[in-house]
């Protein structure tokens, strides 16, 4: 039976977090009125003429060089022509045969190109469930219309549906970092297409390529990716062939329904932008576009890593921009290490935060200087490690010094073995089945004991303590 290897690509649109558009002065917007943003530019008036942004190409080159792109000397502007409501030129300015870079890297998956080009307007559908075609109509918003875009196209290295998700996120996170882009899924700032084929395990023998278009969120690429590599294999086991085309993925349903035959690059008729000269970077912009490059997730996972931190609380501290933040923020501690910090910042605090609803950009009452001040208590035994939860929620309900917290709540650590060992007394008396369990090697039945300790104590108990005097006096 032949098994069949995924062989996935794919292509990112990335809007550039400029003030202007690519090629005019009208302003960047989301969410305004329609059709409020637009110029003689930017609508296609006939005797204009584009200017390129210069914010834009440093953005660019800015991601280029996160990706380990080569940069081109002398990249050339190029007319896709096409016929479409959403590009009124009938042609969109994009970058063709010698794009702005090439030849990069981000984790495992190989970067083939990086270019600069122009986003079209937006169409919205109305009437008759918004279709194109029949009784519904479509209205074209010219707002989004020369927005800027870094295309990325990767090498078709992604082999499931859960990596490219994972390597998405990676690239979310590194772009973020940059500031090049909000890069914000759900309002179209980052979108990706992924081209999907399968091939016989062994061969190096590509098989027909589908794209999925207009997947708004990781979990729905995820998700549309592996719907297509299933139905792809079903289509060979059938000893059918998969038809090159343009798909989309239904996140409802599960279902994949065909848009149109998938274009080839001859079907847009490239060729050269008379009106734009080739964009050449000088070593000055390059120079510049590096030392701008802040500490990239990738980078920083590594120094988290190198710090003792567990690998997937360094991931999700590297690539979550607001959580790593707090984390840097956080004073030296007296006792704690950076990966018990790091534990109380990605468990304790992020649950208690969620179950305020709070998050870690509006944390309530918490501080940095208070969560170091919580880890170290619990450290040095000064407290215990479910009372430090109790602190945790009271700074964040209503702040304060945690030390102080503990002070007036007599929350602290007991101190009194005396006092702890007549306690323990008392839960053996209290439950004496269990303790005769324990007695004759039952650990699993001291649960009870200890519980009862813990109520006594308010929490205030060692819970290893409170394990070794049970069975000290039970050894007996």
């Amino acid at each position: 039976m032949t098994e069949w290897v995924p062989v996935i690509g794919l292509e990112i649109h990335v809007q550039l977090r400029t003030r202007t558009k690519m090629f005019c002065g009208c302003e960047v917007s989301f969410g305004d009125e329609p059709n409020t943003h637009t110029c003689q530019i930017c609508l296609a008036h006939p005797g204009t003429l584009p200017v390129p942004n210069e914010q834009a190409i440093r953005y660019a080159l800015q991601i280029a060089l996160a990706l380990e792109c080569e940069v081109a000397p002398r990249s050339i502007f190029h007319r896709k022509n096409y016929f479409y409501p959403d590009n009124p030129k009938a042609y969109q300015i994009s970058q063709y045969d010698i794009p702005l870079a090439s030849g990069g890297r981000l984790g495992d998956i190989r970067i083939h190109r990086v270019h600069l080009e122009e986003d079209a307007a937006k169409l919205v559908h109305v009437g008759d469930s918004g279709r194109i075609h029949g009784a519904g109509a479509t209205l074209v918003d010219f707002n989004r219309g020369g927005t800027p875009l870094v295309e990325i196209v990767t090498e078709p290295d992604v082999r499931s549906g859960a990596e490219a998700r994972e390597w998405l996120q990676l690239l979310r996170s590194t772009i973020k970092a940059i500031g090049a882009s909000d890069v914000n899924m759900e309002e179209g700032s980052l979108r990706c297409d992924a081209n999907v084929s399968i091939r016989p395990e062994g061969t190096e023998e590509l098989g027909t390529k589908t794209e999925l278009k207009n997947m708004n969120s990781f979990r729905f690429i995820e998700r549309g990716i592996d719907a297509e590599l299933e139905r792809q294999r079903a289509i060979v086991a059938a000893d059918g062939k998969v038809t090159q085309e343009t798909l989309h993925f239904d996140p409802r349903s599960g279902s994949i329904t065909s848009l149109r035959s998938k274009e080839e690059a001859h079907d847009y008729r490239y060729f050269p932008e008379p009106d734009l000269v080739p964009l050449a970077p000088t070593e000055e912009m390059l120079a510049e576009a590096r030392a701008a490059l802040p500490e990239l997730p990738a980078e920083r996972e590594e120094r988290y890593l190198s710090e003792g931190l567990p690998e997937d609380v360094a991931r999700l501290l590297a690539r979550d921009a607001e959580l790593g933040a707090f984390f840097e923020s956080l004073p030296e501690a007296r006792s704690a290490s950076k990966a018990r910090l790091a534990g109380w910042l990605t468990g304790e605090l992020a649950g208690a935060l969620s179950a305020h609803s709070l998050s870690i950009s509006d944390p309530g009452g918490m501080t940095p200087h208070a969560l170091v001040e919580i880890a170290d208590m619990v450290e040095e035994r000064k407290l215990m490690h479910a009372n430090g939860r109790k602190v945790l929620a009271t700074v964040i309900e209503s702040g304060g010094d945690p030390a102080e917290i503990v002070e007036a709540e007599g929350l602290g650590a007991m101190e009194d073995s005396g006092e702890l060992e007549a306690i323990v007394e008392r839960a053996l008396e209290a439950h004496p089945e269990e303790a005769e369990k324990v007695r004759g090697g039952g650990m699993q039945a001291i649960g009870p004991i200890i519980g009862f300790v813990m109520r006594e104590t308010k929490g205030a108990a060692d819970g290893k303590e409170v394990t070794r005097i049970v069975r000290e006096k039970l050894s007996g």
